[in-house]
């Protein structure tokens, strides 16, 4: 059980995020309103109201970011993005509860306790939910689409994970025990904390695997920041790089491992144009991973015998795993368009006791289960959107036309979709990093248009005859 001390940091983010805004330039501001609650306040704890989605750490600080953007900030927020195909999405995404909630309209009959049909309070509940999970992707796209905002994000994980690492490095000595000693809870199963004869750390987040990704993020930040710097501070650099290195070893996550050891030549060796494609090949594959596992394209037994010669443990966790998703693909086949909506609905059940006999783990398995192609259209094809439109600017321009910062913004964002296939490792920083790509590829666009336009009437502009001249 939570205690006392979790609900009063729940209820005094406001006013810390009030002093955020209030000193801080507006893109850290916003950035550090959504890090720092993800940071620090408690996971799983939640303040249930009647009638408005439950206020935890993630939906107080969107919506303490909205609030004062618009009243501290004086700023004018759009919810709609240029494109048509983006504004599609966002609305499908919204609604897409609604035609769930239509379609389940009977119990799954269970002999220990039913499980409830949809109500449409249920589908109003969740459509406010997944309008407060936009908003860092509404805010972004307006406050962050510069060079100068994809520069403090990076500076603002690089900062992040300094701080973050000293707890870190301690729950991987001691155990993940601060959760227990702040909040009066441990927040998940501790068996999956135990790594390696040590401990995988998991701070003020939902699990060790989330904090090992914000490690690999940090660290990722510090790399640009070392490959962007002078002389005079390379050494510092290369010392906060190799050290936020070390903190992602001792997270004992094989993932963000593999990701930086994708990440790392990358940012170092390939050309900025060329980073964006790379980041924007991987959004498409991940939202087209169903249909690839669908059509048996995606070499599982080669990626089973990778990771068993990596490690026994790592390759029962993976199978375990893909027996997971198999099953539950195909329970969510039986209703492929609009899904089974929540109450577990979408997950394959004791008929007797009801206890789950699947647990689904990859983000991608969670929504198409639930809310069916239309959910997942929405939310994985908005997901993909920034990384499609700037890979679609990295073709048509030369790369001094964008910002490394940004380049290894959108790296990083392609590293944490391809992460929901495992994981669900979806936070309102993936959304604040969507929202800075999106605002990003819309500017380079607009600059690219005008300068096409300028050079067009510089062209059709009729020329002085020397002749009059004389």
């Amino acid at each position: 059980m939570p205690n006392a001390f979790a609900y009063l940091m729940l209820l005094a983010w406001p006013v810390i995020a009030t002093v955020l805004f209030r000193r801080l330039p507006r893109e850290k501001a916003l950035i550090w309103s959504i890090l720092a609650a993800y940071m620090l306040l408690p996971p799983l704890v939640n303040i249930n109201l009647p009638a408005v989605p439950d206020l935890d750490k993630f939906t107080i600080s969107n919506l303490c970011a909205l609030v004062l953007t618009l009243w501290v900030l004086d700023e004018k927020i759009s919810f709609l993005p240029r494109s048509f195909i983006g504004r599609v999405l966002i609305v499908l995404y919204v609604i897409s509860p609604f035609a769930t909630m239509l379609t389940n309209p009977e119990p799954i009959l269970i002999v220990a306790k039913d499980v409830p049909a949809l109500r449409l309070y249920d589908s109003v509940a969740t459509i406010s939910y997944q309008f407060i999970a936009l908003l860092p992707f509404f805010l972004a796209r307006h406050l962050l689409r510069t060079d100068a905002g994809m520069k403090a994000m990076v500076g603002a994980l690089v900062t992040a994970g300094l701080v973050y690492s000293f707890p870190m490095l301690l729950e991987a000595r001691l155990s993940p025990q601060l959760n227990i000693w702040v909040y009066g809870f441990f927040q998940h199963d501790f068996s999956q904390s135990m790594r390696g004869g040590g401990f995988r750390p998991m701070v003020f987040m939902p699990h060790g695997l989330w904090v090992a990704f914000f490690a690999l993020m940090a660290a990722m930040a510090a790399l640009i920041m070392l490959r962007t710097s002078n002389s005079e501070d390379r050494p510092r650099r290369l010392a906060i790089f190799l050290y936020l290195g070390f903190v992602l070893f001792m997270c004992k996550s094989a993932g963000p491992l593999v990701y930086a050891l994708g990440l790392i030549p990358i940012i170092l060796l390939v050309g900025r144009r060329w980073q964006l494609l790379l980041a924007a090949a991987l959004g498409v594959v991940v939202i087209c991973y169903p249909l690839l596992r669908g059509a048996q394209l995606i070499p599982l037994d080669t990626i089973l015998d990778y990771a068993l010669a990596i490690n026994s443990e790592r390759h029962q966790s993976l199978s375990f795993r893909i027996m997971n998703e198999e099953q539950l693909l195909e329970r969510a086949m039986q209703k492929p368009f609009f899904g089974w909506g929540g109450y577990g609905r979408n997950l394959i059940l004791d008929p007797v006791t009801g206890a789950m006999l699947t647990i689904p783990d990859g983000r991608w398995i969670i929504v198409l289960g639930t809310y069916g192609w239309l959910g997942y259209i929405a939310e994985f094809g908005l997901l993909v959107l920034p990384l499609v439109y700037l890979g679609g600017q990295a073709l048509v321009q030369r790369s001094a036309a964008f910002s490394p910062f940004a380049c290894t913004i959108a790296l990083i964002y392609a590293a944490n979709l391809a992460d929901l296939l495992p994981n669900a490792t979806l936070i309102p920083f993936t959304w604040l990093m969507a929202g800075a790509l999106m605002g990003y590829a819309e500017s380079l666009g607009l600059q690219a248009n005008t300068q096409a336009i300028a050079m067009a009437n510089a062209r059709l502009a009729p020329r002085s005859d020397p002749r009059t001249i004389l």
